[in-house]
C-alpha cells in the first residue's frame, strides 16, 4: 500500500502532556492561586488541535475502528466529530481517493455502563482485522483477552479518554488528565466553603478508570483540610439507583456543604433529580460543561464544573492511530498524551478562548 507522512509530530508539541507510561507522574496539588492563572493560548480549542506535517508515515486506506465507552451525549458527539475531522483532514491534505481513503466507524453502547455490549463490539471489531482500534474502556479491567487478541492479529490498540489496567498491551493513550480534574474540582470546592464542611462525593461507575482518579485525587486534596471531610461517595455502579441514592445520602447527612460530581452524567443527574424546595442546596462543583451545567452555572445552581475538550481529544487520538498505522509507526515505545482540564465558570462561561470546553455551542 501506498504511505504518505502526516503530522503525528505535532500531535504531543500543542500541550506540554507527552509523557511515557514509565514517567507518569500524578501531579501536586495546585494552590488555589496557580488555578486562576489560564492563558487564552492554552485555554482555546485550537491550540489543541494539531497540524498536518510530513514527519510520520501513514497508510493510505487504513481502517480505523473506535469503540467507545459510549456513543450518545454532548461529550461523545464533540468526541466523534474530532476524529471524523481528523480523517476528512488527512484525505484531503494528501489526496486520498477511492481505496487509498483512511476509513474510520465509531460503535459502543448508548449507555456508559453497559460493558457487555462494549465487549461483545469489540470482539466483533477486532474480528473484522482493522488496521489500528481505538478503544475507550468502560471498565479497565474487563477486556484483557480482547487486547490479548488483538496483539495476536498485529492490531495495535489507542486507548483514548478511559485507560485500561493492561496497558502492556497497547500502544497509546490520549485522554484528559483525571487526576488533575479531581484536584482542581477539589481546590474550587475548597474555595468555595472557605476551607470547611461536609462533602459528598457522587461519581461515575468505579470500574472506569478516569472515575477512579478523578475521584481519588479529589478526596486526597480534601483530606488535607482539617475543617473539611467527605462523609459520601457513591459510584454509578455500585448502587442499584444513582439518582435515590443521591437523596438518601443528603437526607442521611443534611450538613453536608458541598457537592462533587465527577462526570456528565453523575452532574446532570443530579442536577435534575428533585429536591426539597425549602432546604438549602450545597454548593455544587461537576465535570464536563455540559448545556444543563452551562444553565445550572448562571442561575447560581452550580460554582462552576472542570471540563475537558473532547474536540481535541479525538483528533489527537486520531492522529496517534494514524502515527501506529504504518510498519515504522508500530515499533516504538508506548506513547500517552495528556490533555489539560479547565476550570469553567461564570466568569468565563461566555468567553470564545475556553469555546473547546464548553459542550453544545
Amino acid at each position: 500500500m501506498k504511505k504518505a507522512a502526516v503530522a503525528a509530530a505535532l500531535i504531543f508539541t500543542a500541550v506540554g502532556s507527552f509523557v511515557m507510561y514509565e514517567n507518569r507522574m500524578t501531579p501536586r496539588p495546585v494552590a488555589a492561586e496557580e488555578q486562576e492563572e489560564t492563558s487564552d493560548e492554552t485555554a482555546g480549542e485550537n491550540s489543541l488541535v494539531p497540524q498536518i506535517d510530513t514527519t510520520a508515515d501513514v497508510m493510505s486506506g487504513a481502517r480505523i475502528a473506535v469503540v467507545s465507552k459510549c456513543a450518545s451525549g454532548q461529550y461523545w458527539d464533540l468526541l466523534r466529530t474530532g476524529m471524523e475531522d481528523a480523517v476528512r483532514d488527512v484525505n484531503e491534505a494528501y489526496g486520498f481517493q477511492k481505496d487509498e481513503q483512511i476509513t474510520m466507524t465509531f460503535e459502543g453502547p448508548d449507555d456508559e455502563k453497559d460493558v457487555e455490549t462494549q465487549i461483545n463490539t469489540l470482539d466483533a471489531v477486532i474480528a473484522e482485522n482493522p488496521t489500528v482500534v481505538c478503544l475507550s474502556a468502560g471498565d479497565m479491567e474487563s477486556c484483557q483477552a480482547q487486547l490479548e487478541a488483538a496483539r495476536e492479529n498485529g492490531i495495535p490498540v489507542i486507548v483514548f479518554d478511559s485507560n485500561v489496567s493492561e496497558t502492556e498491551l497497547i500502544t497509546g493513550y490520549c485522554g484528559t488528565d483525571n487526576v488533575e480534574v479531581g484536584i482542581i474540582a477539589a481546590q474550587k470546592m475548597v474555595q468555595a466553603l472557605g476551607e470547611k464542611g461536609q462533602i459528598a462525593v457522587f461519581s461515575a461507575q468505579e470500574k472506569t478508570q478516569s472515575a477512579r482518579e478523578r475521584t481519588d485525587s479529589f478526596l486526597d486534596v480534601i483530606a488535607g483540610y482539617e475543617n473539611m471531610s467527605v462523609v459520601s461517595v457513591l459510584y454509578d455502579d455500585q448502587v442499584e439507583n444513582m439518582e435515590s441514592a443521591m437523596q438518601d445520602a443528603l437526607k442521611c447527612h443534611p450538613d453536608i456543604a458541598g457537592v462533587f460530581c465527577s462526570n456528565a452524567v453523575v452532574a446532570d443527574l443530579y442536577l435534575n433529580m428533585e429536591k426539597e424546595e425549602d432546604a438549602a442546596q450545597p454548593l455544587m462543583v461537576g465535570v464536563d460543561a455540559t448545556t444543563r451545567q452551562q444553565e445550572a452555572i448562571k442561575n447560581g445552581g452550580e460554582v462552576g464544573t472542570v471540563s475537558q475538550n473532547p474536540y481535541a481529544m479525538g483528533y489527537r487520538t486520531m492522529w496517534m492511530a494514524l502515527q501506529v498505522s504504518s510498519e515504522t509507526g508500530q515499533g516504538g515505545e508506548k506513547i500517552s498524551d495528556y490533555l489539560p482540564p479547565e476550570w469553567i465558570d461564570a466568569q468565563n462561561l461566555e468567553d470564545p478562548a475556553y469555546a473547546g470546553y464548553i459542550y453544545g455551542k
